[in-house]
């Protein structure tokens, strides 16, 4: 499979989001794939992806702070917020998609960029700099570092929060938005604190999850992944939140057993997608791993 982008079809969206079309050349022939993103600052490039279920205003708590210095884009996966799912015929797993993601920065003019990711995002971010497609990689407890038992929990808590997020109807969600205690029961799996989500922020996220399209198919893909090989002459940072709940955090030691010169960053207080829980320290280390 040969993914090659052509020249971008740019449409400006509401709050700046865009969107942009290139070819992709399967074995079935060529398929017009899109994706939208959020693109804000000026300097070195830095990708960032989110997890799955997830958009990219999963990043929103640090954009601001890193776009003082990068160029950030923030992109929603395949299938995961705005972007639509993949053509028929071209699996979830980590080859396709990061290969997807590799057209997708040519299309934009950008190689090589920094990247990072969190959970499926870190994931691939990782895939990437196996690739040596990117600069750098940082990756935010990133997924397929986990036990078979580890595995299990995680998909099945997946499983349960879509489940939990399709089932519930739309005024209950923006209802339970409303107060702490409404968050937390919303989005405290992913969350350590989950009171500083903003009721727009927790209705947005809780409607993506329900609305991917490429959920179960990544789900899939992902149940016999494991990532075992080292990311070598591509500088790496692995971190993980004390606080994770989905992906416990002795997973990052096996992370630095795999990927030996990384550099293992401890996120006091934060939970799966600490973005949100500590930005400030989340952007530091973004920062730091992308110098």
């Amino acid at each position: 499979m040969l993914l090659t982008a052509c020249l971008p079809q740019r449409r400006e969206r509401a709050v700046m989001a865009a969107e942009i079309s290139f070819s992709v050349e399967t074995a079935r022939g060529s398929r017009t794939l899109s994706v939208t993103y959020e693109r804000r600052g000026a300097g070195e490039p830095l990708l960032l992806l989110h997890g799955i279920g997830h958009h990219w205003q999963a990043w929103e708590p640090v954009m601001g702070i890193l776009a003082a210095d990068r160029d950030v884009i923030a992109v929603d996966l395949p299938g995961f917020g705005a972007s639509p799912a993949l053509p028929d015929g071209l699996p979830y797993d980590l080859a396709t998609v990061s290969t997807v993601l590799d057209a997708f920065c040519r299309a934009l003019g950008v190689e090589r960029p920094h990247v990072a990711g969190n959970s499926l995002g870190g994931l691939l971010a990782l895939e990437l700099g196996r690739e040596k497609l990117v600069r750098s990689v940082t990756a935010l407890s990133p997924a397929g570092f986990w036990s078979e038992a580890e595995r299990r929990y995680a998909f099945t808590t997946l499983r349960a929060m879509r489940v939990g997020a399709r089932s519930l109807p739309l005024p209950v969600i923006e209802r339970l938005s409303r107060s702490a205690a409404g968050r937390t029961a919303l989005v405290s799996t992913i969350y350590a604190r989950p009171g500083r989500r903003s009721p727009e922020a927790a209705v947005a996220e809780t409607r993506a999850l329900r609305g991917a399209t490429g959920f179960h198919q990544t789900l899939a893909a992902g149940g016999g992944v494991l990532f075992g090989d080292d990311v070598r002459d591509v500088p790496v940072t692995i971190a993980w939140g004390t606080k994770d709940r989905l992906l416990l955090r002795r997973q990052g030691v096996r992370a630095k057993y795999v990927i030996p010169r990384a550099r293992l960053v401890r996120l006091p207080g934060c939970g799966h997608v600490p973005m949100s829980d500590d930005p400030a320290l989340v952007a530091r280390v973004l920062l730091d791993g992308s110098a």
